[in-house]
């Protein structure tokens, strides 16, 4: 109970806990049995819309919390603020007593794209690769806090449900994947094409959700799958049509949110500390010093000059279809008649 009191301090907001003299004159062995009773019981149903962050959409309505990924216009690439804003919409979910349940999702055509390439890929200036001899440990912190930002879904104490339409791909994917229930419609697209050349899946939560030979299947491959194909490897909970998407993830969200906040608290830390036992801190330590080897090796330098003469868009089609030899820094041309399946 310590844990959720020091993640949830609002104690002094709650309506009938307004006045300090209240809070001071409960004996201390009973004040987290009254804050939990009273937050346990909390309904307010208004909606609350807050303020705008600059990449981020934040709503609360009827005990859940909307977070939704507010760049439209760029399919929600992920540029260097999203993660922060990401990180303290969940934490303000996790403040507020009327929050049971997060829904993540995104604003227009996509869920995430990704990360923004035309800024991290295809401009010479950026925090992606660095001048040589580069500096892995530096790079590891920037790319560590990110990693925590998206994880700030995994470890809230509050469910959070993903809704994915579009596309969830490589960046977008790690967020994804960190919530604790993904839905997808039918014909939206998750996968990590970063593992052919340039990246690492700092999260590493596809080992964790898959198992060792799907995980191998997706990022040996590199492949984009459909919601139907996610459903069936078992990383995402259920696949819908688009048109059902909206009312699967409410319904979902609605049931969950009749239970008092302090046993949903309780069963996520109980599944949870599973995944840490099974080492999941050490995964991405190894995951994040990799995705920075990923983008200063010899492939990795070639695929981002690659992207900085052609542009991004050239470089990742070459790396998804298998035209390009980043080890050569050369053009190769595949006769496989399963390539166009591939893009």
């Amino acid at each position: 109970m310590s844990v959720f009191l020091t993640k949830l301090p609002f104690y002094a907001k709650l309506s009938n806990l307004s006045n300090k003299n209240n809070i001071t004159s409960v004996p201390s062995k009973y004040l987290s049995r009254l804050l939990l009773l009273t937050i346990s019981t909390q309904s307010n149903i208004n909606h609350h819309q807050y303020k705008t962050f600059s990449t981020i959409n934040y709503e609360v309505n009827n005990r859940l919390a909307y977070i939704t990924l507010n760049r439209p216009e760029v399919l929600n690439s992920i540029n260097d603020l999203m993660p922060k804003e990401l990180s303290e919409c969940v934490e303000k979910a996790n403040n507020d007593p009327s929050v049971h349940v997060i829904i993540l999702s995104g604003a227009g055509k996509a869920f995430c794209s990704g990360y923004d390439l035309t800024y991290y890929a295809q401009t010479k200036t950026n925090n992606a690769v660095q001048e040589m001899p580069w500096d892995p440990i530096k790079d590891y912190k920037f790319m560590k806090k990110n990693t925590e930002y998206f994880m700030s879904l995994f470890y809230s104490l509050k469910p959070t449900l993903c809704k994915i339409h579009g596309d969830a791909l490589a960046g977008g994917s790690d967020i994804a994947l960190c919530c604790d229930i993904i839905l997808m419609a039918n014909e939206a697209r998750i996968g990590y094409m970063p593992a052919r050349v340039w990246g690492c899946p700092t999260t590493a939560m596809w080992i964790y959700r898959l198992g060792i030979e799907k995980a191998k299947r997706m990022l040996l491959t590199g492949d984009k799958i459909t919601g139907i194909e996610a459903e069936k490897l078992g990383l995402v909970l259920k696949s819908v049509s688009q048109e059902e998407l909206n009312t699967e993830v409410e319904k979902l969200a609605q049931r969950m949110a009749t239970i008092p906040i302090n046993q949903l608290v309780m069963q996520k830390l109980m599944i949870n500390q599973a995944l840490d036992n099974m080492g999941l801190r050490t995964t991405q330590m190894f995951a994040t010093i990799f995705d920075g080897i990923a983008r200063h090796s010899p492939e990795g330098l070639a695929f981002k000059r690659r992207a900085e003469n052609l542009g991004w868009k050239v470089a990742v089609k070459e790396r998804d279809l298998g035209t390009y030899d980043w080890t050569a820094d050369a053009s190769i041309e595949i006769k496989n008649e399963h390539n166009d399946n591939k893009s």
